[in-house]
């Protein structure tokens, strides 16, 4: 039309902003219910099981959880690279993952919630590797780091709902009616992702078993292209490097709500709040380092949080130094910046890289792979902090799994290749 823009044009043009808003506000959503609902099962578990149980028992739970994610996360992966339905995947995850949690609702015992544990991971290793995926590639080459920036951001969210609130709620609800409230906190996230859109759908060949089967064991043992691939930019021993990681960060993790209140001396409702303070950071820090790691590059941040993770540890043990409460609930505070520093640090970057190097038919598998390096490190690392524990005490325990992170930041920093290409300038440099 003369003297303006065509308003088919300029009609399509909103829709397409108010669809990428709308996108945006289901990612978000995801995010925080999902993350919410996990943060307030697993707290949850430990302080229950911390009451009466020793520290191998709660660290049980926590490894009962990895193994779920170590098992299952090749076969989830597998089933969304062959069938190319990954949104129906993510959806029917997220439900059955809080379906897991609902025995809890009606009864509760130290075998079923180590069970249930273990079987809200069996579907939440097919939920994480199938939303990094979708997140992962919505972003495009380059935007991806602040892609996934944002969702981690959406995570964080909801992390700081989950452990602000356990505190509290241990408190004034039975282990039944809480469990219940994690059951629809899941179901709400499983909602979400009817919202969701998906960048990388296309026809996928249908599922048998034997195409399955195949699949996964390619998955466990690569071969030829995948090991040039692994050597080539140092992706398998990123691996390497991250279970060793989570052998530090999940033996950790399995029991510091336990050891905040036992050794530290902090209330429950205290505990609850410091938990918190990680994804309250998260908020920003997954966000900006999304962005930095689109501008700097991969490697510099695996690194960092790599050995971020030894430091916290550390940082844990330092909290039974000062005599005075308050004092105690501030370095207990610190810990948690710096594991939301780390942890930010590493997950955008590990992702990014992943993205960067993966062959678009092998994305799934490689963010599967990453899920399983992370369940062995979670499914060793609790047990070992646990029967340390149990023999010594925490602060020994955290003391000797921080080796393990410095060993895996070297070991990453000598091998991992850059993945992000360097931008021209435009006067012709870099």
């Amino acid at each position: 039309m003369p003297g303006g823009a065509d308003p088919p044009v300029v009609a399509a043009e909103a829709l397409g902003a108010s669809r990428i808003r709308y996108r945006t506000g289901a990612v978000a959503l995801v995010g925080v219910s999902r993350v919410a609902c996990g943060s307030l099962f697993g707290t949850a578990v430990a302080v229950y099981l911390g009451r009466t149980g020793s520290p191998f028992t709660v660290s049980l739970a926590y490894a009962a959880f990895s193994f779920g994610l170590l098992a299952f996360a090749p076969v989830w992966g597998a089933v969304a690279d062959i069938t190319g339905r990954r949104r129906l995947i993510l959806t029917a995850t997220a439900f059955l993952s809080a379906l897991a949690v609902a025995p809890l609702a009606f009864r509760v015992s130290v075998p079923l919630q180590i069970a249930c544990r273990g079987l809200f991971a069996v579907f939440t290793a097919g939920f994480q590797s199938t939303m990094l995926t979708l997140v992962s590639e919505s972003g495009g080459e380059a935007g991806r780091g602040r892609s996934v920036g944002f969702y981690n951001s959406a995570r964080s969210v909801g992390s700081i709902g989950g452990r602000l609130f356990v505190g509290y709620l241990v408190g004034v609800l039975v282990p039944t009616d809480l469990y219940l409230v994690v059951v629809g906190l899941g179901l709400a996230g499983g909602v979400a992702t009817l919202f969701l859109h998906d960048p990388t759908s296309g026809m996928g060949a249908s599922l048998t078993a034997s195409r399955l089967a195949a699949e996964v064991r390619r998955r466990a043992l690569p071969r030829g292209a995948s090991r040039t691939l692994f050597r080539e930019t140092g992706l398998g021993w990123l691996y390497v490097g991250i279970a060793l990681r989570n052998v530090t960060e999940k033996g950790f993790v399995s029991v510091v709500p336990v050891y905040l209140v036992a050794d530290v001396g902090l209330s429950e409702f205290t505990m609850g709040a410091v938990l918190a303070v990680s994804p309250a950071v998260r908020i920003g820090s997954m966000y900006g380092f999304g962005r930095l790691s689109d501008a700097i590059g991969r490697k510099k941040l695996i690194v960092g949080g790599l050995g971020g993770s030894g430091v916290q540890a550390l940082a844990a043990v330092a909290a039974l130094l000062p005599a005075a409460a308050l004092a105690r609930v501030g370095v207990s505070g610190a810990v948690f910046v710096v594991h939301a520093v780390t942890y930010s640090a590493l997950t955008v970057g590990t992702v990014a890289f992943v993205g960067d190097v993966a062959p678009d038919d092998r994305e799934s598998e490689l963010m599967g792979l990453r899920s399983t390096a992370r369940g062995l490190g979670g499914v060793v690392g609790p047990l070992v902090v646990g029967t340390l524990a149990t023999w010594f005490d925490y602060a020994t325990a955290f003391t000797c799994i921080s080796v393990l992170a410095f060993v895996a930041a070297g070991l990453v920093a000598a091998t991992l290749t850059e993945s992000l290409e360097p931008i021209d300038s435009p006067d012709g440099g870099t």
